[in-house]
């Protein structure tokens, strides 16, 4: 037996002996995305009743915890979220529920120097390798951060968590962890990959013919960057790159379609850059040991100045509404949280740094509400209470199936003139009427 197979049996725990250290008031930490502890998350949910007032906090869950459907939740744990998805909005029923906003680039700085202290970290790892690193899996984000604050850190090792090689702090190593927790080995939890529709497909029609052969790849999650991955797919685009907050499906088969190979890129040549990954279990398989995919802390993949370094960079992302400003709200709808500002900012400044590159920001033009009725996503003004996830100065590309437009340098009539001709037919003379009352509408625009 070495020394760190020494190390491991003297930390090693039972999960119910491990959140033992978890105190009334204490604030921990519960990993990221597919990291998200299982059974540290179930022992500590069975301590519900000694427990009161605990913070917790984390990321795009992709299961319910199991502190969050204890009785009484919000008296014992409250769900401190940085970015939201479908299973927070779920729990926020619960009274319990509560959104951190950042810019995603700055997490391991905020961890460092800002945030309350961190009684506990738990957090799903890999198996220990040889040299006795814990792997953080597609999570690396801002785990060493977290860590390295903590005063407790608890790993949960997971057998069929995929170990993603990378460059810049993907793993833990067991002399800075407390505890050691054997967990129940089940498959990651997967994200599954919206279908495009014929609106998503029609705006992807739009954005695809603006890439170059060597271009570098940022795409968001949802259906519209998905069709840009599969229309990509399709074409004589090649030497593709990618650095990309989130490694998704449809580099998967960008990659089985010959497309990328990272030969152009300025650094990180011939690798694939993401921070974290979810998707599908052929997602997770690809990622496991797979010396041309390359994991990094997101202080370095969302910098604005490494992203600037990666010539043609193109970042394509997603929004729910936008107001004849060029105000853009990914984040919710009106007071209703729905998701988080992540890192569009990051992507769209350094994309615009970029040599030749270009950030896209797309939505479809309208909706149907829970009324049944057609409603724009073009406003005259956010609804209030809504997020500004991109502010207009920084806005480059708007996109949605009725036209692209470039926003960069317009004059606030200018703006309004060129987000109304992209609206749905049915609401441009509605807002037109509008840009006009709110002065920023001239009678030339007619022309």
């Amino acid at each position: 037996m070495n020394d760190f197979e020494k190390m491991y049996a003297e930390k090693l725990r039972s999960a119910e002996e491990a959140v033992k250290v978890v105190k009334s008031g204490d604030w921990i930490d519960y990993g990221f995305c597919t990291g998200t502890p299982r059974v540290l998350d179930q022992a500590l949910a069975a301590r519900y009743e000694e427990l009161s007032d605990v913070n917790v906090r984390g990321a795009i869950l992709l299961e319910a915890p199991a502190i969050m459907s204890v009785p009484n939740v919000k008296e014992h744990f409250t769900w401190n979220s940085w970015h939201m998805t479908a299973v927070d909005r779920k729990m926020a029923a619960t009274g319990a529920v509560y959104y951190m906003s950042m810019r995603y680039s700055e997490m391991p700085k905020s961890y460092r120097t800002c945030l309350d202290p961190i009684a506990v970290a738990m957090l799903q790892v890999t198996p220990m390798d040889e040299e006795g690193y814990f792997n953080f899996g597609p999570n690396a984000s801002h785990l060493k951060a977290v860590c390295d604050r903590a005063d407790v850190v608890i790993v949960e090792v997971n057998q069929k968590m995929p170990r993603c090689l990378g460059s810049y702090d993907e793993r833990v190593h067991i002399s800075e962890v407390d505890y050691i927790v054997e967990g129940s080995n089940l498959p990651l939890a997967n994200m599954p990959s919206k279908e495009p529709n014929e609106v998503d497909i029609a705006v992807a029609n739009l954005i695809v013919p603006e890439i170059p052969n060597g271009a570098c790849l940022q795409l968001g999650i949802g259906g519209m960057p998905n069709a840009v991955g599969s229309l990509i797919a399709k074409t004589d685009l090649k030497d593709l790159g990618i650095h990309s907050e989130m490694y998704v499906d449809s580099f998967v088969d960008l990659v089985e379609a010959g497309k990328i190979n990272g030969s152009k890129k300025n650094i990180d040549k011939n690798l694939q850059t993401y921070t974290f990954g979810a998707g599908s279990e052929r997602l997770y398989q690809y990622l496991d040991g797979n010396p041309s995919c390359n994991i990094a802390a997101v202080d370095y993949v969302n910098d604005v100045s490494v992203i600037a370094q990666l010539d043609n960079f193109i970042s394509v992302n997603n929004a729910i509404d936008i107001d004849l400003m060029g105000q853009i709200n990914a984040e919710s709808a009106g007071i209703r949280h729905i998701s988080g500002c992540g890192g569009q900012m990051d992507f769209v400044l350094g994309a615009f740094l970029s040599k030749g590159g270009k950030s896209f920001i797309c939505m479809s033009s309208a909706f149907m509400n829970k009324k049944g009725e057609l409603e724009s996503r073009i406003k005259p003004t956010l609804a209030p209470g809504s997020a500004i996830t991109c502010t207009r100065a920084n806005l480059h590309y708007l996109v949605t199936e009725q036209g692209m437009v470039n926003l960069k340098g317009c004059s606030t009539w200018e703006r309004a003139e060129r987000i109304i001709s992209i609206a749905h037919p049915q609401f441009r003379e509605e807002l037109i009427r509008n840009a006009e009352a709110m002065r920023i509408w001239r009678r030339s625009n007619r022309r």
